[in-house]
């Protein structure tokens, strides 16, 4: 990342302004045109030979009286700067709707290489077996209908033509492509994925992931992106910290306690107005606006009244209720797993082509075998 300034031992710094503007008088009381709000001056840096070392942009702001000072870089300036290290969430890509679909990884797979993540380090994460016992443990209802993915899809068998099992498919693509594949036992991906961006976070990268997962907002701020795969569109749409606080009016710790009060349907965890009706969401989002998160709000409910009789009542008898959904919603960051340096290189995509044109030729056969013994049973 460059700075707003340079240090050339033994050499020269040449600066030439891209703009030229009016000269500057004697003294700062006279009246004299003002120059643009923002100005960039062209630095050279050039060697004792007068050959040249390279160049560099300085912005600079005018202040009052027309002088002109370095522009400090914003923080989005600074972030920008920043190396990207992506997550691809594999499973959620698996899927037509709520049908696996090997079709659909393949398709968005080949979107986010050509068109997002380009060479930039990319970590794919699976979800690990009875990665769902934790939470379950703790709640029964959680994800208890949720779709899995299955071992070998019905109709897109790989018996004699590739190694069996569609995980199997997934993850030899994948690592063909460069990409390392992570699959810890009896966890989430989304919680590997949480810890594992704390750790690249350290490193001074910042963060893309790639998911439709919304249990991934929590994790959005300056330095983490979310990029999502749009049907509707075909292509992937980047989610930012400024889309999350224009849809939501709120930052992302506020819209977890808020999803921890009212609960999430999708994953089978309920919501305090289940146990407490007439506590909803314009209750929930007034007392959180006040307190900031939900655990704010129970230890000020604990020692004082901190809205409506009904709330007051609700939040007192309801407090362990809400923290266990705080437990099951939020994402643990202590997942026994730790970065390898290797993970954050960039991802060499020289064997993209041929890999996905094999994988999509596998499929291509595949459904016509398919087709075909579809066509004589019925004959049958």
């Amino acid at each position: 990342m460059s700075k707003c300034g340079c240090d050339a031992v033994g050499g020269h710094v040449l600066m030439t302004p891209r703009l030229h503007p009016t000269p500057r008088p004697s003294s700062l009381s006279l009246p004299w045109k003002k120059l643009r709000s923002k100005t960039r001056l062209k630095i050279t840096v050039a060697d004792a030979t007068g050959n040249s070392r390279g160049s560099f942009t300085w912005a600079l702001n005018q202040t009052v009286g027309g002088l002109l000072l370095p522009r400090r870089e914003s923080c989005e300036e600074k972030v920008r700067s920043k190396k990207r290290v992506f997550f691809l969430d594999v499973n959620p890509l698996c899927y037509t709707g709520s049908t696996p679909s090997l079709h659909s990884f393949g398709h968005w797979v080949s979107l986010f290489f050509q068109q997002v993540s380009l060479s930039d380090p990319v970590i794919a994460v699976i979800d690990g077996e009875r990665c769902n016992e934790y939470r379950q443990k703790l709640l029964p209802s959680y994800k208890a209908h949720r779709r899995k993915f299955s071992k070998q899809l019905p109709s897109q068998r790989f018996s004699s033509v590739s190694a069996g099992r569609s995980r199997q498919v997934v993850r030899d693509v994948l690592r063909k492509c460069n990409v390392p594949v992570l699959k810890i036992e009896g966890c989430e991906a989304d919680d590997v994925v949480a810890t594992l961006v704390g750790q690249v976070l350290q490193r001074g990268y910042r963060v893309v992931i790639a998911s439709p997962d919304k249990d991934f907002k929590q994790l959005i701020s300056e330095e983490v992106q979310i990029v999502m795969p749009m049907p509707e569109f075909g292509r992937w749409s980047f989610y930012t910290l400024k889309h999350y606080i224009a849809q939501y009016n709120c930052d992302p710790c506020s819209d977890l306690s808020l999803r921890c009060i009212m609960g999430d349907e999708v994953d089978g965890v309920p919501g305090i107005q289940h146990v407490a009706p007439g506590f909803g969401r314009k209750t929930a989002l007034k007392l959180l606006k006040k307190h900031g998160s939900l655990e704010n709000l129970l230890n000020a409910a604990a020692v004082r009244t901190v809205g409506r009789q009904y709330a007051q009542n609700a939040l007192t008898k309801y407090a362990d209720f809400l923290r266990r959904n705080y437990e099951i919603l939020s994402l643990r960051r202590d997942v026994d797993v730790q970065l390898e340096e290797e993970w954050l290189f960039d991802r060499d995509s020289r064997n993209d082509s041929v890999v996905l044109s094999n994988f999509f030729k596998l499929l291509g056969e595949t459904q016509k075998l398919t087709n075909q013994n579809t066509s004589h049973s019925s004959d049958g």
